[in-house]
C-alpha cells in the first residue's frame, strides 16, 4: 500500500476511511466548493463517475473552504447541496483544508507526489489577480476543482488545473490510459 492511500480521511458522514479502501480502482481526487464559478463541473464529475465507474473509476470529492470561503456549509448541508442540486453518487469525504497551515496530509502528499499540472494555471493565478485576489503559489493547489488522478497502486499519476472540465480531453485520455491498465 502506498503512503497516500495510508493516511485517513472521513466520509462526508463522518466514517472512518482512507484512499486504501479503494486500492485497486483509478481515482480522480477533487477539491470542491458549491459556490464557486466552477461548481458546475459535479455535473460533468458525476457523469464521468457513471460512464466509467464499472471500468474502475472513483470520483472523489474533497469539499474545502481555503478559497473565497466558498465552500461554507458542514458536512451535512454540503452532501444534501450536492445530492439535490447535482444528483451526486460519487464519495464525498468530510470539508478539509487543501493549502495552508491546516493543510490536510492528503493534499501535502498528493502535491508531494504529483507530476506538473496540465492545463495553464498561470493564466487562472492571473485571472485571480484581476479580480483582486491574491493567489497561490506552485506547487499549491491554485483554486476549487483542481483534480489528481491516482493509479490502482495508489501513485499520483496526474494533475488537471482547475479550469480543465472532467470532459476535457487531456483529463479523459490520462483517466482512460489508466483504466487500461
Amino acid at each position: 500500500m502506498s503512503t497516500l492511500q495510508e493516511i485517513p480521511v472521513d466520509s462526508i458522514t463522518h466514517e472512518p476511511t482512507s484512499l486504501g479502501d479503494y486500492a485497486g480502482s483509478v481515482l480522480l481526487v477533487v477539491n470542491v466548493a458549491s459556490k464557486c464559478g466552477l461548481t458546475p463541473q459535479y455535473e460533468g464529475l458525476e457523469a464521468l463517475y457513471r460512464q466509467y465507474k464499472d471500468d474502475g473509476l472513483v470520483v472523489m470529492g474533497f469539499p474545502a473552504n481555503n478559497f473565497r470561503e466558498q465552500e461554507p456549509g458542514d458536512d451535512a448541508e454540503i452532501a444534501e447541496f450536492c445530492s439535490l442540486t447535482y444528483d451526486v453518487t460519487f464519495p464525498l469525504f468530510s470539508k478539509i483544508s487543501v493549502v495552508g497551515d491546516d493543510q490536510h496530509p492528503l493534499y501535502a502528499e498528493l502535491i508531494e507526489q504529483a507530476p506538473p499540472v496540465t492545463g495553464d494555471t498561470d493564466a487562472h493565478r492571473a485571472r485571480l489577480r484581476e479580480y483582486g485576489i491574491t493567489p497561490t503559489e506552485d506547487p499549491d493547489v491554485v483554486w476549487n476543482f483542481e483534480k489528481f488522478l491516482v493509479s490502482r497502486d495508489g501513485q499520483v499519476v496526474g494533475r488537471f488545473a482547475p479550469h480543465l472540465s472532467p470532459d476535457d480531453p487531456a483529463v479523459l485520455e490520462a483517466i482512460k490510459a489508466e483504466l487500461s491498465k
